[in-house]
């Protein structure tokens, strides 16, 4: 859609014979802080060197701000801020040198943005980069991505390493980054703290995208039941897609995706139920859900229409 900044169609790759990505759709829309999410060798790092221009597609085509993300790449640059899993720079630079340094192939402004974020992310500018923690040297990193004034950010694993108020106050930056117009693509492994900053979701396996949505939409299509029982056990199996089935003795809980109205009123009312509660789940719990179902299962048939009933920008 028009609106949409970063966009992959159908893109395919390939290393050594081995499938990266396996038509890979994905749609990013204006001021989105999107979550991008999967587990070790999914895809993620691939998609990121794709839409920073860093490889080509097999097949399919990346863009962002409506630009091919391999031809247009050196004109991205300087609208998209980027952040890798694992930055290395020239050791032997302080943190300012290494902002002048990168300057020389930025416009205007970049120096001195650099130095903001450098004091905003408590960075000593005369300190030599390998004498820095790690989580001082993923800062200069930060800083550098941020420093572009970039219209786009694509962060791997931005908060590796950073201690916990470091994290807490840079996805809070994210935030008012998205509300000024910037729209944000971040992978990470931190769940539940990207649940506090993000706006949108996507979950990727084995190189496809298996679910994407606002955040609120899937709070409102997957929820979680629980309650009590007194006599027989209630079959979830009406409720809708059940991604995850547990409980203990006379307890009894469901996590279930486009749950069917009437089914779960009448649960509700089933004789010998109590304590009854349908709440939301935790996107942790959605990630958990869906990653350790098979990609062919009756799950995943139901979370791939879902993708495109939940996403409506």
């Amino acid at each position: 859609m028009a609106d949409d900044v970063i966009v992959t169609e159908r893109v395919v790759v390939r290393y050594r014979g081995k499938v990266a990505l396996d038509g890979l759709d994905l749609r990013v829309p204006r001021g989105a802080v999107y979550a991008f999410l999967g587990d070790n060798g999914a895809g993620k790092t691939t998609t990121m060197k794709i839409l920073t221009g860093l490889a080509p597609t097999d097949t399919g085509r990346a863009t962002i701000l409506g630009l091919d993300c391999w031809s247009k790449a050196t004109e991205l640059r300087h609208r998209v801020g980027y952040m890798p899993e694992r930055p290395r720079f020239y050791d032997w630079m302080t943190v300012s040198e290494i902002g002048w340094f990168t300057a020389s192939f930025h416009r205007p402004g970049f120096i001195t943005r650099f130095r903001e974020w450098a004091d905003r992310l408590g960075l000593p500018q005369e300190k030599h980069l390998r004498d820095l923690s790690k989580g001082g040297y993923a800062r200069v990193g930060l800083a550098l991505a941020l420093a572009p004034d970039p219209e786009v950010l694509l962060l791997d694993e931005p908060t590796s390493g950073l201690d916990l108020l470091t994290r807490r106050e840079f996805l809070a930056s994210l935030v008012e980054l998205a509300a000024a117009g910037r729209t944000i693509l971040i992978s990470s492994h931190s769940i539940a703290e990207l649940e506090k900053a993000c706006t949108h979701v996507g979950l990727v396996k084995d190189g496809k995208l298996i679910l994407s949505a606002p955040l609120e939409t899937l709070r409102t299509k997957v929820r979680r039941f629980s309650l009590r029982f007194s006599d027989r056990q209630p079959d979830a199996t009406n409720l809708g897609t059940v991604l995850e089935r547990n409980g203990t003795g006379r307890f009894w809980q469901a996590l279930v995706q486009d749950p069917d109205p009437g089914a779960v009123a009448a649960l509700r009312e089933m004789a010998g139920v109590t304590d009854f509660e349908d709440t939301p789940p935790t996107l942790e719990e959605v990630y958990a859900a869906l990653m350790a179902r098979p990609q062919n299962g009756t799950a995943n048939a139901g979370v791939i229409p879902m993708v495109r009933k939940l996403d409506p920008v």
